[in-house]
């Protein structure tokens, strides 16, 4: 039986994203004078369209692509960038049932009271709010009825799908293959909450001693494989910062501090990093939520990523173009000269501006666009701290106007450039230089 279900998901896949492929022909076609980045934007909104059709797994694909600017044009990101993980909740009676078998009946019965209607339903899990038998009240994550078997069955169709369209000549470049096999790894380890438990446990050890900055409380006797039960955090979610009352100023260092320290103290960092999974609570905390998702930067990656940022926020970008090309996992025959020369007009465009006024997306999103038309890629855990430090940088500035993001990671990015081992040796030397 659960073979014919394979099959007939199979079927359906492959019918919707063949049925993309045609659509954008015929729209191609329609409009065969597009510009390059018109070109990318309609494949991307057509992309975007098959993978809400095809649910979660699709979905959760599409938002990790649109953190490889390296790989996909802003044609690309825009639209997959929108996929919002947001499904209908699974019925009450099939997720207390899942409660029921986790905790047994000794440890169900400390739960006295749970709202039927979650406070969040995505395609893994959904949370509802409860009250412990001491009277605490509790956030509870449960994992959908079900969703082991279809994620995994997503994922070889999904791979398959990626060997065949990897044959396309002009989408190789977006490296599919790849991005499927780390995206799988990424998604099952979701699928096991004891794995965001011990994240849960190593982010409050790195923020033990900061006042206002927090991640839930455990419960750790009552956590299984698919249940965490965890503090509930009243709250506003950073994606509404108009609502935050308080400190304003103070919030946004707060949550900017910390994730420089994720980034370039601790090398362990949350990897689903975005305004809605921080929460600003009227007592003036930052808490970060859903920790199923992290990355760890290398430690031999460590020293060369710190040099990299020094280099970008010193707008040197001799140096920039020298750190991205050597370390670089996979390169293209490249004109470097021509390379160098397109990051030093993109920073020129930057040149006499007071650190404060220049923002972060602007910079790395430049350089970004630059390796990618070079076709130099670079090392996922590059793409997650550019996300956090886009994080900082949004979030922070529409709590506070006045945040210097850069100005704040410059003290850290020295420390922590100075404290870094040695790191992996470069991969390759800089071509010879032609003579004038």
């Amino acid at each position: 039986m659960r073979a014919v279900l394979l099959v007939i998901r199979g079927v359906w896949i492959s019918l919707v994203l063949l049925w993309a492929f045609v659509s954008y022909g015929a729209r191609r076609a329609a409009r065969w004078r597009l510009a390059l980045e018109d070109k990318e934007r309609l494949r991307g909104e057509v992309m975007a369209r098959a993978f809400e059709r095809l649910g979660a797994t699709f979905i959760k694909f599409g938002q990790i692509l649109s953190t490889r600017p390296d790989l996909l044009g802003p044609g690309y990101i825009a639209p997959l960038s929108r996929l919002q993980d947001q499904v209908e909740p699974a019925k009450w009676k099939a997720i207390a049932a899942v409660l029921a078998a986790e905790l047994g009946p000794e440890r169900r019965a400390r739960i006295v009271d749970v709202d039927p209607t979650p406070v969040a339903a995505a395609s893994v899990a959904q949370v509802h709010r409860a009250t412990l038998d001491t009277g605490e009240v509790v956030a509870l994550k449960i994992q959908r009825p079900g969703v082991h078997r279809l994620i995994h069955g997503d994922l070889s169709i999904l791979g398959f799908w990626a060997r065949v369209v990897s044959v396309i000549p002009s989408m190789r470049p977006l490296s599919l293959r790849g991005s499927v096999e780390q995206f799988g790894v990424s998604l099952a380890g979701q699928l096991d909450f004891r794995l965001e438990a011990q994240n849960n446990r190593r982010f409050a050890a790195m923020f033990a001693g900061w006042d206002g900055l927090a991640v839930p409380r455990l419960h750790d006797a009552l956590c299984t494989e698919r249940v965490l039960t965890m503090e509930f955090v009243d709250g506003v979610k950073g994606s509404e910062p108009d609502a935050v009352g308080g400190d304003r100023a103070r919030l946004a260092r707060l949550g900017a501090d910390a994730i420089l320290k994720m980034v370039f103290t601790d090398g362990f960092v949350h990897a689903d990093l975005h305004p809605g999974n921080i929460i600003l609570t009227d007592d003036g905390r930052v808490v970060f939520i859903d920790l199923g998702m992290v990355a760890e930067i290398p430690k031999d990656l460590m020293r060369p990523w710190t040099t990299t940022f020094l280099a970008l926020g010193q707008q040197n970008a001799a140096e920039v173009a020298r750190l991205l090309y050597i370390y670089s996992p996979r390169v293209a025959k490249v004109d470097y000269d021509a390379y160098e020369r397109a990051l030093e007009d993109h920073f020129a465009r930057f040149h006499g501006k007071p650190l404060g006024e220049v923002e972060i997306a602007d910079v790395v999103g430049g350089v970004m666009n630059i390796l990618r038309r070079y076709r130099i890629t670079i090392d996922s855990s590059f793409t997650v701290v550019n996300i956090a430090l886009l994080v900082a940088e949004g979030l922070g500035k529409q709590l506070d106007p006045s945040l210097d993001v850069v100005q704040r990671a410059v003290p850290v990015l020295f420390k922590a450039a100075a404290s870094a081992s040695a790191g992996i040796a470069p991969r390759r030397e800089i071509p010879a230089r032609s003579s004038a």
